[in-house]
């Protein structure tokens, strides 16, 4: 059922793909401001502001808008201010084309950042590479996503989706064997990004020895886990690494507390990274020892990161959460190609810089494959005494390792 449900959702990407190309203007550089204009450069993006992903697509805003003040208080890119265009997808894969369509034909933007999610990003993305603009994603790390054979595009985090779990599996299975985990689980919500991290840590814990007890991906739609939760829960494995997003994180979570149901350990991708919105969401009691996959820390000792995490508590109270850093660096990047250049009308000239160079943000230095694909790996971090810590690598590990979830315990 998992499997038949995960094709149908790829073919619909991929209708949605052929539509953006179908539906795309012509374009990129017939947007009548160029490099001596002194009007500010219009850089347009579609973001899930409503909708299933309107948590991490709101933080994205966040991030965008911290990156667009900062740079025009340094007195702008190539001398000139930077203006966000920015639309809401309402997550929506229809939706998303069309915007980056009138993003380009109709507002005339001089330059993209992307969106949210790979479910998003995959024809948002299309719609770029057909106008033969350059397109920097802040997330959207399925492997699918540079299969296509772009020029354009371009990931602004460390690793794809499918090496994202590898460091925590890499520190399982070199566990001693009597703290390993003999079990394990899957839960995976049906999409782009959250499939290959479970699949690329299944399989790197399986060559490792971990048995796979129990797994099923679920419809995008889902409210209700109390069913996954009771047969996993049967399954009784010792750890449950669930693919998520946030909602589905957070739902998820809350089903697993209901039913009694705490196994040794707990990784789940993307919901923990978002803070203290994860905190309430599942009870600052609740969090302690769960580890998940992260590309920003807010200690980190990174160029610049002290003074975006400054500008976004001024702005927007508390620490950024990881959507916000995401985005900030996908700005860093776009940023750092138009200055290398010199220029904003050569696209190409853009896209074949980032293939050459690596790229100092917030989230460290990131360079890339041909594809667009990042070459680095990403961050572990766990919950301890209601923060999220950094825990591997060690060189950038702000804490130790603690052992286990232990919810209802820890401060």
């Amino acid at each position: 059922m998992s499997h038949v449900s995960r094709r149908r959702g790829l073919s619909a990407l991929a209708l949605t793909g052929a539509l953006a190309f179908g539906f795309a203007a012509c374009g990129g550089d017939d947007s009548g401001s160029g490099d001596d204009d002194d009007s500010p450069i219009s850089i347009g993006t579609s973001l899930p502001l409503t909708g299933e992903f309107s948590q991490p697509g709101q933080a994205a805003e966040q991030g965008y808008k911290i990156w667009q003040d900062m740079v025009n208080d340094g007195g702008g890119l190539l001398g000139r201010d930077v203006e966000l265009v920015v639309k809401d997808d309402a997550s929506n894969q229809n939706t998303i084309v069309a915007d980056y369509n009138a993003l380009i034909g109709q507002d005339k933007v001089d330059l993209l950042l992307g969106t949210f999610s790979s479910l998003l990003n995959l024809p948002a993305s299309a719609v770029a590479e057909k106008n033969q603009m350059l397109y920097v994603e802040p997330a959207g790390g399925s492997p699918e996503m540079f299969s296509r054979g772009f020029q354009y595009l371009f990931f602004a985090q460390q690793a794809t989706a499918d090496r994202q779990g590898l460091v925590f599996a890499d520190w399982v299975a070199n566990l001693p064997e009597d703290q390993r985990p003999k079990t394990a689980a899957y839960p995976t919500l049906d999409d782009p990004f959250a499939s290959p991290v479970v699949e690329g840590a299944k399989a790197a814990l399986e060559e490792a020895g971990v048995e796979t007890v129990y797994e099923e991906t679920y419809a995008i739609d889902t409210k209700n886990f109390d069913t996954i939760v009771s047969a996993m829960k049967n399954a009784n494995p010792d750890l449950v690494f669930h693919g998520a997003q946030f909602e589905d994180g957070i739902g998820m979570t809350r089903s697993m507390l209901k039913a009694d149901f705490t196994p040794d350990m707990f990784f789940e991708t993307n919901a923990p990274s978002f803070g203290d919105q994860y905190s309430e969401g599942v009870g600052a009691d609740n969090t302690e020892g769960v580890f998940f996959a992260v590309s920003h820390s807010p200690d980190a000792d990174t160029p610049g990161n002290a003074e975006f995490v400054q500008a976004y508590e001024d702005e927007f109270g508390g620490l950024p959460p990881e959507d916000a850093a995401d985005a900030y660096a996908a700005g860093q990047v776009l940023q750092a190609a138009v200055e290398a250049v010199g220029s904003i009308d050569d696209q190409e000239a853009l896209a074949d810089w980032l293939r050459e160079n690596e790229v100092e943000t917030i989230l460290g230095p990131l360079s890339w494959e041909d594809t667009g694909a990042p070459t680095g790996e990403f961050l572990i971090g766990q919950w301890q005494g209601g923060k999220a810590e950094i825990v591997l690598p060690e060189d950038a590990s702000t804490a130790e390792i603690k052992p286990g979830w232990t919810p209802g315990g820890a401060g």
